[in-house]
């Protein structure tokens, strides 16, 4: 009797771990999520987000960021080299697949990959990819083109977007989509005839409702800093507000969506060392975080994952830096740049102008020798931008912020990347995966394998 009581025990203990087992089984089935929301800070190292913070809260504010409940840490290092661009972290991200420097969704022998844009749209997901940048830049483009040079093939990459037909498309970069661009063909027309809604401003994107196809081209490059809007009467848009209009457009779908929302212009900010707008860059960034965790808190079965590709210029604070002087800076270097008065023959840019642009807009009395080793390094030949940078440089040197120097930029190939680890943060169901650390190819799987 006392044989068949211990083996009636041993019965119902085996029946009842293998019920626990198959319901965490189940329990575990169930935390796959239907939607994704990726955001990435482009260029957004840990040293931005503390920048960002500190400027915007003070030492003792919280971003939206840090309230997601799991945190990772990724490598980002290319094929070719330790220090990566945006085009082939891009497309370590998107696809799973390691390439080289300058290459947007193929592998190290530029054989197209799949992205996971197209693993999800085959399966009947809707897709939307939002950038402040371009739409055509490297970052959106990983997630559904095929090049080998990011920036020769940038034409095709507009064309590889039409075929993909993608649910929204928001950005700047109308340029590349023009007939000059495109061998006498108008994409933008090409994309209306094939059923896309077309808006060029904000009121038209808030005014957009109901279903249906979006393209939304908001600049003819990349979009404006928020630094600048108020000096051009900008008629853009936020991340925030392209990252609400997707979202009412694609969580229409019944079968679920993924969405790629870019902060782009942190990584410009940080090229040229301005503080100041990566500050207002990265708090935008973190204002369409918050909107899509209260969006996913609110509708469920929604996964949000918040990661960078690269870390730019080691920007971070110091104890030297002068928030109250940055915060007083009302335009971004690039719009300083601009302001700038060549001489006669239009081979320098004067000392004078150099002088009273920083005095007026950056409030620095730069001294002659400076003035005259920024002159020397701006050469007339290069656009705005890339003045921009050399501004930038001088005014946090001025201003105590912790970044790389300008010489390191100047000699790299990425235009100064490091190979820091980038945060990922995750929030829904099977966020948890994302805890740890691991290389950027293994988001790719990590995403596939916690969503429906």
């Amino acid at each position: 009797m006392k044989k068949m009581k211990g083996l009636l025990f041993v019965v119902l203990m085996v029946l009842v771990i293998t019920s626990v087992s198959l319901w965490a089984e189940g329990e575990r089935e169930q935390v796959k999520a239907k939607n994704v929301i990726i955001l990435v800070g482009d260029g957004m190292g840990m040293g931005t987000m503390e920048l960002g913070r500190i400027m915007e809260y003070g030492k003792d504010g919280r971003l939206n960021i840090q309230q997601m409940k799991t945190i990772g840490l990724m490598t980002t290092n290319p094929a070719d080299g330790i220090v990566t661009d945006s085009a082939a972290a891009g497309t370590a991200l998107a696809t799973g697949v390691k390439t080289f420097n300058g290459g947007i969704g193929v592998d190290i022998n530029k054989n197209p990959v799949e992205s996971m844009t197209t693993y999800f749209q085959n399966s009947g997901k809707s897709i939307g990819i939002i950038s402040t940048n371009t739409v055509d830049d490297a970052t959106p483009a990983a997630f559904g083109a095929h090049v080998a040079d990011r920036y020769a093939g940038k034409s095709e990459i507009v064309r590889d977007y039409y075929d993909s037909q993608w649910d929204v498309l928001l950005g700047g970069g109308t340029k590349y989509f023009g007939p000059a661009k495109q061998d006498g063909v108008d994409m933008i027309e090409k994309f209306k005839e094939s059923g896309y809604r077309y808006v060029t401003t904000r009121d038209e994107l808030m005014n957009i409702s109901g279903t249906g196809k979006l393209l939304g081209l908001f600049s003819r490059s990349y979009m404006n800093y928020k630094t600048d809007r108020d000096e051009y009467i900008s008629t853009e848009p936020s991340l925030k507000e392209m990252t609400m209009k997707a979202l009412d457009i694609l969580s229409k779908d019944p079968d679920g969506f993924f969405l790629m929302s870019e902060g782009a212009r942190i990584d410009h900010a940080s090229h040229a060392a301005d503080a100041t707008s990566v500050w207002l860059e990265m708090i935008e960034f973190d204002d369409a975080v918050k909107y899509c965790l209260d969006w996913a808190e609110e509708n469920g079965n929604t996964l949000v994952i918040v990661t960078a590709d690269h870390q730019t210029m080691g920007i971070a604070p110091t104890e030297t830096i002068n928030i109250e002087a940055l915060k007083n800076i009302s335009v971004s270097a690039e719009y300083m740049a601009l302001q700038l008065k060549k001489n006669a023959d239009e081979t320098a840019y004067t000392l004078e102008s150099i002088k009273g642009t920083l005095k007026e807009y950056a409030g620095i009395d730069i001294s002659e020798a400076d003035a005259l080793e920024l002159q020397k390094n701006m050469s007339v030949d290069l656009y705005a931008y890339k003045l921009g940078w050399e501004i930038g440089s001088v005014v946090a040197r001025y201003m105590g912020v912790g970044v790389f120097d300008r010489t390191l930029r100047a000699v790299g190939g990425t235009g100064g990347h490091s190979a820091a680890w980038v945060p990922v943060f995750a929030e829904g169901p099977g966020s948890e995966a994302f805890s740890g650390a691991y290389d950027n190819t293994d988001l790719y799987r990590m995403v596939l394998d916690n969503t429906n």
